[in-house]
This record gives C-alpha cells, sequence and structure tokens, in this order.
C-alpha cells in the first residue's frame, strides 16, 4: 500500500508540473502565435489557466494526503517536499482568486485588448492589467520552481538512485 501511495505522490507532482510546462511552454505562446487575435489568444490561455489552476489544487491536496495516509503522521506534512506542494497550493490558490478575477475585470473594461493597446497605450488600465500579468506570471513561475523542488525532494526522500 506504501508503495501505491508513494506512486500518487510522484503522480500528481508528475501531472501537475507538465501541465504547467505545457500551458507556459507551449500553449500560451503557441495561441498568440496561431490565433486570429491577442484577445483569442488571451481567452484560450485563460481557460487554459483556469483548468490548470484546478488540476493543480486537486493534485496537490492528493499527494498531501498520500503523504498522511502513507505515513500516518502529520508530522509528514511539515517535510520539505510537503512545505512546497503546500506552497504550489497557496500560490496557485492567490492566482486563481486574487489575480484572474481582476485581469478578466480590467479585459471587460477594457473591451479588446489590442484596440485598447493601439489607441490607448498610456492606459492606466492597461498598466494595471500588464503588471496583473506580471504577477500571474511570477505565481506561476513560483508554482514550477516550487514543484521542481518538490520533485527533488521527493525522490531524495525515496532514496532512488542512492
Amino acid at each position: 500500500m506504501a508503495s501505491l501511495l508513494r506512486s500518487l505522490e510522484f503522480l500528481g507532482l508528475s501531472l501537475w508540473l507538465g501541465s504547467d510546462v505545457f500551458l507556459s511552454f507551449v500553449m500560451a505562446p503557441g495561441a498568440f502565435r496561431i490565433l486570429a487575435s491577442r484577445d483569442q489568444a488571451g481567452a484560450m490561455v485563460g481557460y487554459g489557466l483556469w483548468w490548470m489552476h484546478m488540476i493543480g489544487v486537486v493534485c496537490g491536496i492528493a499527494i498531501l494526503v498520500a503523504r498522511l495516509l502513507r505515513t500516518w503522521k502529520f508530522a509528514s506534512l511539515a517535510a520539505q517536499a510537503a512545505l512546497c506542494v503546500a506552497l504550489m497550493i497557496l500560490l496557485t490558490v492567490v492566482s486563481q482568486h486574487a489575480v484572474s478575477p481582476k485581469m478578466a475585470a480590467l479585459r471587460g473594461q477594457m473591451g479588446s485588448i489590442q484596440a485598447f493597446q493601439a489607441s490607448a497605450a498610456d492606459s492606466p488600465l492597461l498598466a494595471e492589467f500588464s503588471k496583473l500579468h506580471r504577477i500571474s506570471v511570477s505565481l506561476e513561475s513560483g508554482v514550477l520552481l516550487a514543484g521542481l523542488a518538490a520533485l527533488y525532494l521527493m525522490v531524495k526522500e525515496s532514496g532512488i538512485g542512492s
């Protein structure tokens, strides 16, 4: 049973990291390169981001529950790998519930971002949207880095390669 639970921990983290890498390095750049407008690309990336956040939170909770069931010790949730996963969950929730809604509201106020950029490049709305976008990218980068650290720590904990 311990091997199954450990496998679920690795599977959850792999799915989460894989979805983050795919969205960040394949889907988002591809959407902005292929789709006819930045607005369509932004909508597509926003849709993918919502799903990635939901998948991430579910995977994060599954990882922590599997860890707890595997060890039967709450102290296992204070291990470095578990703390990295908890940080990933926190950053994801902040991105989804604090940053994304504000970006969506600004998109609604501006209408077409592409047209808005062309006509009002110095707009405070556009500046705020750009700031929120940078925050969103930073949060997702933090999730990715914490996930890579968690993966390293989980491998180290399991004794793989020793």
